[in-house]
């Protein structure tokens, strides 16, 4: 069993260092809340049974580990949240991308190296520190890798409030942000959670492409373009892919025209700069990647999770959408007799569309 935490420790004092510490690790904003979060669960487990979360299993498969963060890690009272931002200015402009049919849009997170990695390497090296300054405790790190409520957390510690698009949103730096936790036993004081200030706009819910933000703070991610492009490994449903336009790994659309991110602060670290010419390449040079060449350039990017064969799919659906040209037409017939019968469905649907095909 871990011991207490020395009588000699001032919790005060040791939650400012910690603060220090994130800020030299890289980390944008930190905040510590208890683990209560029963209303998060009672919306959570309203949202599994409407079906929303697809085909995304995982998401009911932990019950109420997920939850109550002493089940999932034992002797957690205390959580330490963190922010970490990953908006480049040196990208190319999305909404320039956005803009272009014949441009390949990827989410604005996805451009640079994989943040799971970076984030728990960091985390734990911010538990190390605590390990020197208070003795041995019980932690446990997390960024996206684990059955976690991360933004109801980070809503309790003070990151940010959620937002309308179900994202949460600092006053001062936006919401373009990855989230990591450190469970703990440290009995740390509480921070305060931000004020919504959303308020009346409903701007995000407006620029949904595919309507899948339903209501104020509620999202259908079975109509969300980052899932059918990302988590969905099927068929896309085929009322839907007019609407993905060229977006072919996730989407940004209620971010950007959120007024709260008209001064999105930068990121601190190089790893999430755009790689391979990933923020301004064209449909057709990135569908005409082979196997080998998605797997050399997605190398430690979280694009890897759609796969080649999703990766194809998404970028023949982009293409049913570009304007009709030879080159867009001649791209597409070259995988016309692609081993999968995913890209071949999908790519015929972009062929129908611009009329080779019948």
């Amino acid at each position: 069993m871990t011991p207490p935490v020395p009588a000699s420790v001032d919790l005060q004092q040791l939650k400012t260092q910690i603060r220090h510490w994130s800020g030299e690790l890289g980390f944008d904003g930190i905040g510590i809340s208890d683990t209560e979060i029963s209303a998060a669960e009672q919306y959570l487990f309203s949202w599994l049974k409407g079906g929303c979360h697809g085909e995304m299993g995982y998401l009911a498969r932990h019950g109420t580990r997920r939850s109550r963060p002493a089940e999932l890690r034992p002797g957690t009272i205390r959580v330490i949240s963190v922010r970490m931002n990953y908006w480049c200015d040196t990208a190319s402009s999305a909404t320039a991308i956005l803009s272009d049919p014949e441009a390949a849009y990827i989410s604005r997170y996805a451009l640079g190296r994989d943040y799971h990695k970076i984030m728990r390497r960091k985390l734990q090296q911010l538990a190390d520190r605590i390990t020197t300054e208070v003795g041995g405790f019980q932690f446990r790190a997390f960024a996206d890798s684990a059955p976690v409520m991360e933004k109801p957390l980070g809503v309790k510690s003070g990151l940010g409030w959620m937002g309308k698009h179900t994202n949460l949103i600092d006053r001062d730096t936006g919401s373009w942000f990855f989230l990591g936790e450190l469970y703990t036993d440290l009995p740390l004081p509480f921070d305060t959670p931000q004020k919504d200030n959303c308020g009346s706009c409903t701007r995000c819910i407006a620029a949904c492409p595919t309507n899948a933000i339903t209501a104020p703070y509620e999202l259908d991610a079975r109509l969300c373009i980052s899932y059918l492009t990302i988590e969905h490994k099927g068929s896309v449903p085929e009322p839907l892919r007019a609407l993905i336009g060229n977006r072919i790994f996730g989407c940004d659309d209620c971010q950007l025209v959120c007024p709260w991110n008209r001064d999105a602060a930068q990121s601190q670290l190089n790893d999430f700069a755009p790689r391979h010419d990933l923020d301004a390449s064209t449909l057709i040079e990135l569908f005409q990647w082979n196997e080998s060449e998605f797997d050399r350039k997605t190398a430690g990017s979280p694009i890897r999770r759609a796969g080649y064969e999703c990766w194809l799919r998404n970028l023949a659906i982009a293409l049913g959408n570009a304007p009709t040209s030879k080159p867009v037409t001649d791209a597409l017939l070259l995988r016309l007799a692609h081993p999968s019968a995913l890209v071949r469905e999908h790519t015929t649907w972009a062929l129908q569309r611009h009329g080779v095909l019948h």
